[in-house]
């Protein structure tokens, strides 16, 4: 989940706010924390426009990047789960607004407000499934797999599409992040996976883009 279009998907979250209280939307410059694994959990966001990375970083001081998330997406749900610290730490990747709701808010808007209600718990379950999807791919597959995963993911390419450029700002080092592994091996892969016609980036047609060709898809079914 990282696409603009997902803006499209109903929710008015400037009307909920005016209509509850309880919230604000502000804008946030790019590299800018917007909560730090730790603080106080009181309320749920909403990226209206923007992409953000989601980190957590482990009592041995390790990183690990566990989502990159754009417009139509939600984070800091936990505070709806009993939860009083933030588990992870939201950083913005491009300039950003985002909505800031009470939990208080959010609470009474899933009973009273029934398409606020059915978009977050559709929400709810593609994260679930996501999770689940995620954690299968670090167990059983490969690197190499898990790159091509991310990128086709990034991408956000359907069946029909022939190819896509991720539109956020994407460099080895976060992949490599995402992936497990290191910056040297993600850049061993992409440099096969541009020879075999799956990627294209560095040409002066994509201006630094990523652009990522339906046939990446092969390197999930190839054993």
């Amino acid at each position: 989940m990282a696409q603009d279009d997902k803006n499209n998907q109903g929710i008015d979250i400037e009307g909920m706010i005016a209509a509850y209280g309880g919230g604000a939307i502000s804008k946030y410059a790019v590299r800018q924390i917007v909560y730090r694994q730790g603080d106080p959990a009181s309320t749920l966001y909403y990226i209206v426009n923007g992409t953000v990375k989601v980190t957590f970083n482990s009592e041995f001081g390790k990183e690990a990047v566990i989502a990159i998330l754009g417009a139509g997406d939600f984070f800091g749900e936990g505070c709806l789960n009993g939860d009083f610290e933030r588990r992870t730490t939201v950083a913005t990747t491009s300039e950003c607004e985002i909505a800031r709701v009470d939990r208080a808010v959010v609470q009474y808007a899933l009973i009273d407000d029934p398409a606020f209600s059915k978009l977050f718990i559709k929400f709810l379950l593609a994260r679930n499934e996501k999770l689940k999807t995620d954690l299968i791919d670090q167990m059983f597959n490969s690197s190499e797999k898990r790159l091509a995963r991310i990128l086709l993911t990034l991408a956000n390419i359907g069946q029909a599409e022939q190819s896509s450029v991720i539109g956020l700002p994407i460099n080895q080092e976060l992949l490599a992040n995402m992936v497990g592994t290191t910056r040297s091996r993600v850049n061993q892969f992409m440099n096969k996976f541009r020879k075999m016609g799956y990627i294209d980036y560095g040409s002066q047609e994509n201006s630094g883009q990523i652009k990522v060709y339906h046939s990446l898809v092969n390197m999930l079914l190839d054993d």
